[in-house]
């Protein structure tokens, strides 16, 4: 798959966090173009304050041995809790949807080796990712 197939996993996952009335936004994991999960933020549904997209699609994913050859797909920037969740996992790279709602913490995230991806230069049109919020 390729990164804008797999920003448009991610954003299905928004769109489902949005039809249980929560907060609109996705996450997917990749490895070598193959999808291995994803999530979306649950926070508002399961009245819990750390279930953001990036975490529940880890949890999705497992115990999959290393993470250090997987790619990070959020509809958002990652806000330094799912930043540090990269950092940890050592997961090498985050394609980031849109971060001008949500300046998130890209700096935290490549100050640790991390390349965080902007759209136009991931391969996806800059209007796909923010079409979530529609």
């Amino acid at each position: 798959m390729t990164d804008l197939e797999l920003m448009e996993a991610a954003i299905a996952q928004a769109r489902k966090s949005l039809s249980e009335g929560g907060i609109p936004i996705g996450s997917a994991l990749a490895r070598n173009g193959e999808l291995l999960a994803v999530g979306h933020n649950k926070r508002v549904q399961n009245a819990d304050p750390v279930t953001h997209a990036e975490i529940d699609c880890l949890r999705n994913a497992g115990r999959i041995g290393s993470f250090r050859d997987t790619v990070l797909y959020s509809t958002l920037m990652p806000c330094y809790l799912c930043g540090g969740a990269v950092v940890q996992f050592g997961i090498p790279r985050v394609v980031v949807g849109e971060r001008r709602t949500f300046p998130g913490g890209p700096e935290f995230m490549r100050s640790h080796g991390v390349e965080v991806v902007r759209p136009r230069s991931a391969g996806v049109r800059r209007n796909d990712a923010p079409v979530y919020c529609r």
